[in-house]
């Protein structure tokens, strides 16, 4: 499916079909350099019990690519747009929608609760969305964008790429994750990859992403929270004691606002992409999350 913004880019979207009874709307988000595909392993197990959308960010995926609208703000209208286009939402005079987001979509969901909490039932922040993610990886946007960058070794061939994502974890490597990793790269005629997410988009996302303020936001959007943490660290690990203090301070900005409650849910000796590594958990989660949004409607 694909629906066309204001701005003139049309954005691409994965649409698990309507549902027989009454059902939340869920708002899928990947994260950088990701696709929409990174959610089929919730869409997989929660087809038929909510209406599930999962957009290709802008640069991502199928969507166009574009230099200008990669703020956060203008994503977070791109997905309000998603939300409308398919009856949900202030704009539609529909119902509101959960959105749950990884990484950066986090950060868009969080955005999105601000700027339209009448469209927004809840959102989950798939381990991300919390932070200053300058403070908490202790690097610049220029360290942060070459430390995401693939070695030559992993773009000499399909092979190679597939291979990479699959040593991640072999246990969690099934055909959605493939399909989900081949959704990443075009291949070339040379026979290499490219990451089909350009150069010029990462650079202004990674800018965007470091000039997120996560206290400013999360203490400005009046809706139910769900925080899913990854824990793939040790009890020494400086990383995850910044992220926790982080969290922390944004539970009192929260708490100081009066804002709904949130719930955290920490999931110990896995990655950052939970989708992937905890998808039993993640979707029973999110239905939790939009159950309860529902009975507060």
């Amino acid at each position: 499916m694909v629906v066309q913004m204001g701005s003139g880019e049309r954005i691409h979207y994965l649409d698990w079909g309507p549902v027989t009874v009454p059902a939340p709307g869920l708002l899928l988000l990947h994260g950088i350099t990701s696709t929409a595909w990174s959610w089929v392993p919730i869409g997989r197990r929660l087809h038929g019990r909510a209406r599930l959308l999962a957009p290709d960010l802008r640069g991502h995926g199928l969507s166009e690519g574009a230099r200008t609208g990669l703020d956060l703000e203008s994503m977070a209208w791109d997905a309000l747009t998603i939300l409308a286009a398919n009856g949900m939402g202030e704009a539609a005079a529909g119902p509101p929608a959960v959105i749950a987001g990884h990484g950066l979509g986090a950060m868009i969901a969080a955005i999105a609760a601000r700027l339209q909490p009448a469209s927004i039932a809840g959102i989950a922040l798939v381990d991300g969305g919390w932070e200053d993610i300058g403070i908490s990886t202790r690097m610049s946007p220029q360290e942060f964008l070459a430390g995401i960058a693939e070695p030559p070794e992993v773009m000499a061939s399909m092979d190679a790429f597939l291979g990479d994502r699959r040593d991640f974890d072999p246990r969690s490597w099934d055909a959605d994750q493939e399909r989900a990793a081949r959704a990443q790269v075009d291949q070339k005629h040379a026979g290499h990859v490219g990451q089909v997410t350009r150069q010029a988009t990462m650079r202004g996302l990674v800018e965007s992403m470091f000039g997120y303020q996560p206290l400013e936001t999360l203490a400005a959007a009046p809706v139910p929270m769900l925080v899913l943490v990854a824990g793939a660290g040790t009890a020494d690990d400086d990383t995850g004691r910044e992220r926790d203090l982080a969290l922390t301070d944004v539970l009192d900005a929260r708490a100081a606002a009066a804002m709904p409650p949130t719930r955290i849910v920490r999931l110990p000796g896995t990655g950052h992409n939970l989708m992937r590594y905890r998808p039993a958990a993640v979707s029973a989660e999110l239905l939790a999350l939009a159950a309860l949004t529902r009975a507060r409607m």
